[in-house]
């Protein structure tokens, strides 16, 4: 079926207008158009007059090369520039995404802006989609950045229970098949299937297809938050992405460059149904006008000189880093907890998640803010990653998991 995505928007997503000014900054690209827009510096004012930088070029076995951005090119990185994102930039972002995710390349049905980070992303994906009071499904435990999120939207989070292959459709079915009569169902699904940050999981092909099909009965969007798609590193292929399987319109996609280029460049992009990326924007244009130019040409003169090859080839050599060290970790872990603790073994990612084996009555926050911190080393107790900590949902007992298994208490480490 058709998607109406006007009745996914929030209130305050229906309440923007255009920026005035924003709007019209791509007239000046026009020949012989002498531009009277307010609001842009003169660049003979700026004291920046030369920007280089050296990377290693994954096409030569991690040459160093050196990268000299012309006269052009500085005066784009000094300067303001489109909303969603540096044109040329979001071009090749899109031609990847195409490639990636075997889509049809159709501004009418998906496009794409950059963002100032995963973060920004995602809490602008959820001003555009969530009001205050709905549900929200997430996964159990989520990503901890969103719990105060979801509170500063006064958002009820719905846990749906995962295991090592991710979210669990059956959980996820329960949920929605006894949602109390009259109460508004969710319209969003929050999730990271890659590596998940704590669980470490990857949600499976199967599942995927699963999940989509709930979605699909019961009219809710999916957020598939991606920061860790270019580190996964099994043996066996990576499952295909739900913006790739997705059939409707019912997925919005955020990918990050921080785990893979470098994470002080803030720079991200999200990818979905036109109409979404057109509500982002306009809270973009509101809030923080656009992600840094300067990054975002940086981004653009590396990509541009690699190209889809050259960026696949850096993203193994990445995945093989955290590969091994991954393999350093769980040795450790199986000379040192064996019989103290229950994993499983990460697919892809930074984090394995663990549940620590206490006697009745063991705190595992005690055992890992104090004694564990005495000892050197930091981990995070798993109690921080679960949405019904930091809230007081009595309403949706039937559906949040409220304690842990007696004598299993989660813990979660990277």
């Amino acid at each position: 079926m058709a998607v109406d995505y006007s009745s996914f928007l929030s209130d305050v997503s229906k309440s923007r207008v255009p920026n005035p000014i924003r709007g019209l900054l791509h007239l000046e690209t026009f020949p012989n158009v002498i531009s009277l827009l307010a609001g842009k510096p003169n660049p003979a004012t700026f004291p920046i007059t030369s920007i280089s930088f050296n990377a290693r070029n994954p096409l030569k076995d991690g040459k160093e090369e050196s990268f000299n951005l012309t006269q052009e090119e500085v005066a784009v990185a000094l300067q303001y520039n489109m909303i969603a994102g540096v044109p040329e930039l979001v071009a090749w972002l899109a031609d990847f995404q195409a490639h990636e995710h075997k889509r049809a390349k159709d501004s009418a049905v998906w496009r794409l802006s950059v963002g100032a980070g995963g973060q920004d992303m995602i809490y602008k994906a959820f001003l555009t989609l969530i009001n205050h009071g709905d549900s929200v499904l997430v996964e159990a435990p989520v990503y901890a950045g969103v719990i105060p999120l979801l509170q500063t939207l006064q958002a009820k989070p719905v846990e749906v229970e995962t295991d090592p292959d991710g979210v669990d459709p059956n959980s996820l079915r329960e949920i929605l098949e006894s949602w109390p009569v009259g109460k508004p169902m969710p319209k969003v699904m929050y999730t990271v299937p890659y590596g998940n940050n704590p669980s470490g999981s990857t949600t499976t092909e199967a599942r995927r297809r699963e999940i989509l099909a709930l979605a699909h009965k019961y009219n809710f969007l999916i957020i598939e938050d991606c920061p860790y798609y270019f580190l996964y590193f099994d043996s066996k292929p990576r499952p295909p992405s739900y913006f790739s399987l997705d059939t409707e319109g019912r997925v919005l996609r955020i990918d990050s460059f921080s785990k893979v280029l470098a994470a002080g460049l803030r720079i991200c992009f999200a990818t979905g149904p036109t109409p979404l990326l057109v509500a982002i924007d306009l809270h973009t244009s509101s809030a923080n006008l656009q992600a840094a130019s300067t990054s975002q040409v940086i981004v653009y003169k590396l990509l541009s000189s690699w190209g889809i090859e050259g960026l696949h080839a850096h993203i193994r050599t990445v995945a093989d880093f955290y590969l091994g060290k991954r393999d350093v970790f769980q040795a450790a872990m199986e000379r040192h907890l064996t019989g103290l603790a229950r994993w499983s073994l990460p697919r892809a990612g930074m984090f394995f998640w663990f549940e620590l084996v206490l006697p009745p009555g063991g705190d595992s926050k005690e055992l890992i803010q104090t004694k564990a911190f005495e000892a050197g080393v930091l981990a995070l107790p798993g109690v921080v990653f679960y949405a019904n900590a930091s809230f007081s949902l009595l309403d949706e007992a039937e559906v949040i998991r409220n304690e842990w298994p007696d004598g299993h208490v989660p813990a979660a480490t990277s």
